[in-house]
């Protein structure tokens, strides 16, 4: 590996080696690029075969990073500033944007405090960017206000590491995968939240068959339907489950009494605790068989190596910090960690949840694992940083959940966002839209427009991203890898922490004391990161042995990396020494305490919230790839078909879900995944592609009171039939990101809307299509309509076929093209009392040529149930694996014939799923 990360070059094209900005699992990525006239530009990926933590396995997002980058519509490429909050922003150079929001900033603290200003930053910023934004806001503004929409996936499991063993990491890596007997997926869909690992265990599952899987889930999802043994709980039940479970490990006698009393402390007060939790009645509390909750115990207790994996269904609490710490003890109570294949594994969310906690990047926190409230830790930092002595506040900021709050009370009068949409992936967004509105000054710095916190932006600053972008990441092993450019940033888009270091050192010459040490001289990523591993020395991530040159010679490398290592410390704890004053791990007491909003007559359902196979949170880079659709094509609520049936809802119905926060409309999608009484709705929909904001709508904002992380997966609502009299249905083939872009501003107007971009099957030229459809009380006025066909290019033209009753309100439109001698349909707008068109949308989607006369096209709008798309790479629907497994077809069959699992694998938990199903018929 060269110094540019760059193999295999000819003239006019290059390949990069770089990371994928996805999930944790921090996957190594080859970038394929190429120079023509128009400039450089990104034309294919594919998994780095020398990457330790994929080998050159992608996911189905990571294959599809280059159809992401593609297109430029919708990215941010100048800075735009607006003076009062009802003009519209103008585009400005780049010299009065940051001299604008340096200015408005000063202004603010130098009125109100530094408190008064406030960041919201992300986990999918690089370790650099993260560093330059804590140290303008920790360092040269003097508040500790600057936190990250990682506190929305990751602080419960910081705080519960940092709890039990005295520091924040995971104490294994992805090599304790091949090497676990017993793997516990606790609120992890691993098949779907982080593929890529998932591959690695099916394969060591299929190497040993005496592997056992058992996956603790409310619902049955890919994942738990591969369960040797699944723990449906009830919603929010997980500690009751682990304290059952330790207690019947100390019953049976499976516990290392000499591991306890040598290396930890807590033991004797948590075991008092412990007498409550019977399996029987653990098993009540959960709602599963106490056989279940015994076997449980007995696979990890009994096992050589038991790992468990847990993810948002732990984390995403408001007891969140107690279900780490009760599933760590199970582990440190068997000594189940120090050793290869066991260990309790926090699977990070974000690509750089790690890298951001690394540089202190919270508002709870240090860097380099400091504690804000410690007076020497404060002092280090400052030594460092070469700030006067008091200089760092000792007082903790706002998480990010209060500093919303606090922006909505006009206590935080700035706030500064930067690469996250907190208007779409915050709990309880009314709130979130109400603080943005209020607050005196909102600078957003992204590298896409169509979000939906861009509107509140009063200065807009165009970010580069990903491809575009050089630094480092850490991934879910403590794994530090390279990211590079690939091709240069468009416009006039900067790297995020070139934004931050021009807009610090403006403030800096404004509000510093006289004669201070300048704070941002580091002018370049590989100059950051020696300021940030200067930090870590000796501390329990020492990284004082690594920089970027060792990086590009032996690739990536996990921390501690001390100087004088030869590599990093693949496993922690190893010697039963623990990170904490004395040595010793802690126990602590968890009792199990109730999700924070229990249901009630008025809202009997308990909603859950999860991902999507092929989206990414809220899809501002996955949602301008149509293949990604294909999957899941539009937004739905999962309900268990007895709780539909009893409402008389039916497939396809709209719904309106309620809370007491708010309300959203959805189509219902009947689904025995859920038990009864619980609903599911994925994270991802927001208002680009929805008439809501997405399902944060109804969720509710109680925060764990340790971590800070909000209970993002539960809430109580109520389901009942949305009624309306008048459906739309329309599809366009063309540009579709330029259409969803004009289309978007209509879909508030609606009682229901909902856009999707879906890919033409068989189409070498990526020809897609947009396809919306709407809702209303009653028809939409004529005014909407024009705009919908301006937007969607559906006016009425010379190959248009068109049937219209104004008296209903009714109309049906159908576009043609002429190929040759065939005629393919070009687009399609429909109306009617009632849901109309699927059949002839499947025509136009499948790039069929159409066949009779065109009038027949009217007479084939009767509703066809819909056939999912169950492998994206080769297009293969549920209906064709079907047919081959009706026929007699395994796996390797169905591989072979229709290709389906043999690119990503992404589709194999389903197609395995598919394959029990119709066995068992």
């Amino acid at each position: 590996m060269d110094g540019a990360g760059a193999v295999g070059m000819p003239v006019g094209r290059r390949t990069t080696r770089s990371t994928c900005c996805y999930c944790g699992v921090g996957c190594g990525v080859l970038v394929h690029s190429e120079r023509d006239a128009h400039g450089e530009r990104i034309t294919g990926v594919e998994g780095d075969p020398r990457h330790p933590a994929n080998f050159g396995r992608l996911c189905s997002k990571g294959l599809a990073l280059a159809d992401s980058a593609r297109s430029l519509h919708g990215r941010v490429l100048q800075p735009e500033l607006r003076g009062r909050r009802q003009d519209a922003r103008r585009p400005v150079d780049w010299a009065l944007a940051l001299d604008t929001v340096a200015e408005r900033l000063s202004r603010i603290v130098e009125r109100h405090g530094p408190d008064s200003v406030a960041f919201y930053i992300s986990g999918q910023l690089l370790t650099e960017d993260y560093y330059v934004f804590n140290k303008l806001a920790k360092g040269l503004l003097g508040t500790n206000n600057i936190d990250t929409n990682s506190r929305l996936c990751m602080s419960s499991a910081v705080t519960g590491y940092k709890l039990a063993f005295g520091a924040d990491g995971p104490p294994t890596c992805y090599d304790d995968l091949e090497h676990a007997k017993t793997v516990l997926f606790a609120g992890s869909n691993a098949a779907y939240a982080h593929p890529v690992l998932f591959r690695r265990l099916e394969d060591a599952k299929a190497r040993d068959p005496d592997v056992r899987w058992i996956v603790v889930d409310p619902r049955r999802t890919d994942t738990a339907a591969m369960a040797d043994l699944h723990l449906q709980l009830q919603p929010g039940t997980d500690v009751a489950l682990f304290n059952g479970m330790l207690h019947h490990l100390l019953w049976e006698g499976l516990v290392d009494a000499q591991f306890i009393a040598e290396h930890t402390t807590g033991f004797a007060e948590l075991k008092q605790l412990l007498r409550d939790y019977t399996p029987r009645m653990s098993a009540e509390i959960c709602g599963i068989p106490v056989q279940d909750l015994v076997t449980a115990a007995e696979w990890f207790g009994r096992s050589p190596a038991a790992l468990s994996l847990y993810c948002m269904g732990l984390n995403q609490s408001a007891h969140g910090t107690d279900k780490n710490l009760a599933l760590i003890h199970l582990h440190l109570a068997t000594r189940q960690l120090g050793r290869p294949g066991a260990g309790p594994f926090s699977l990070t969310g974000q690509p750089n949840a790690m890298g951001g906690r690394e540089v202190g990047g919270m508002a709870t926190m240090l860097a380099a694992h400091r504690e804000i409230t410690d007076d020497a830790h404060r002092a280090e930092v400052e030594s460092l940083w070469k700030l006067a002595s008091g200089s760092l506040s000792p007082k903790p900021g706002l998480a990010a959940v209060e500093l919303f709050e606090a922006v909505r009370s006009g206590k935080v009068k700035a706030v500064w966002i930067a690469c996250t949409n907190p208007v779409h992936s915050m709990p309880d967004i009314g709130q979130v839209r109400e603080a943005l509105q209020r607050a005196e000054y909102v600078i957003v710095q992204d590298a896409f427009a169509d979000t939906d916190t861009v509107p509140y932006a009063d200065a807009l600053l165009p970010a580069a991203t990903w491809g575009e972008k050089d630094g480092t990441v850490t991934n879910s092993e403590r794994r530090i890898s390279r990211v590079r450019a690939a091709v240069p940033a468009p416009a006039q888009a900067k790297p995020d922490w070139w934004i931050v270091r021009e807009v610090a050192r403006r403030i800096e010459a404004r509000l510093a004391e006289p004669g201070a040490a300048p704070l941002f001289e580091a002018d370049a990523p590989s100059r950051i990161f020696d300021e940030h591993r200067a930090l870590t020395v000796g501390r329990d991530l020492d990284i004082g042995g690594l920089d970027y040159a060792r990086l590009e010679d032996a690739g990536p490398q996990q921390w501690p990396f001390p100087a004088g290592s030869t590599q990093g410390q693949a496993r922690r704890y190893v010697d039963g020494v623990f990170a904490t004053a004395d040595g010793r791990a802690r126990f602590h007491a968890t009792p199990y305490k109730p999700v924070a909003e229990q249901t009630s007559a008025r809202f009997p359902l308990r909603l859950l919230t999860g991902r999507l196979r092929d989206q990414w949170h809220g899809m501002s880079r996955t949602g301008r790839v149509p293949a990604s659709f294909a999957h899941s094509p539009e937004p739905g609520l999962r309900m268990h078909p007895d709780d539909a049936a009893r409402r008389g809802l039916r497939a396809g119905e709209l719904v309106r879900v309620s809370s007491k926060r708010g309300a959203l409309v959805l189509p219902l999608e009947p689904n025995d995944e859920v038990s009864s009484g619980t609903v599911f709705a994925a994270m991802h929909w927001s208002g680009q592609h929805l008439s809501s904001g997405g399902i944060n709508e109804v969720s509710q904002p109680a925060v764990d009171a340790r971590s800070r992380q909000p209970e993002l997966k539960h809430a109580a609502v109520r389901v009942e039939k949305a009624e309306f009299g008048w459906y739309l249905l329309a599809a366009r083939r063309g540009d579709v990101l330029a259409m969803r872009a004009a289309v978007q501003p209509l879909l508030k107007d609606c009682g229901y809307a909902g856009v999707s971009l879906q890919a033409e099957v068989g189409a070498v030229d990526g020809t897609a299509w947009l396809v919306l459809r709407a809702a209303g009380v009653e028809a939409m006025p004529p005014a909407w309509l024009a705009a919908l066909d301006l937007a969607m290019d559906l006016a009425s033209g010379t190959d248009t076929l068109e049937y219209r009753d104004a008296r209903r309100g009714l109309l049906k439109r159908v576009a043609w093209r002429n190929q040759g001698a065939s005629s393919f349909i070009d687009g399609l707008l429909l109306t009617d009392v009632q849901p109309v068109g699927e059949s002839l949308l499947r025509t136009a989607l499948a790039g069929t040529a159409w066949n009779g006369p065109r009038l027949a096209a009217f007479s084939a709008l009767a509703e066809a149930a819909r056939d999912p798309v169950v492998c994206v790479c080769r297009h293969v629907t549920e209906s064709a694996i079907r047919a081959e497994l009706d026929n007699g077809a395994d796996l390797p069959a169905l591989k072979q014939r229709l290709g389906c699992g043999t690119v990503c694998g992404s589709c194999l938990p389903q197609l395995n799923r598919l394959a029990a199903l119709v066995a068992s018929a």
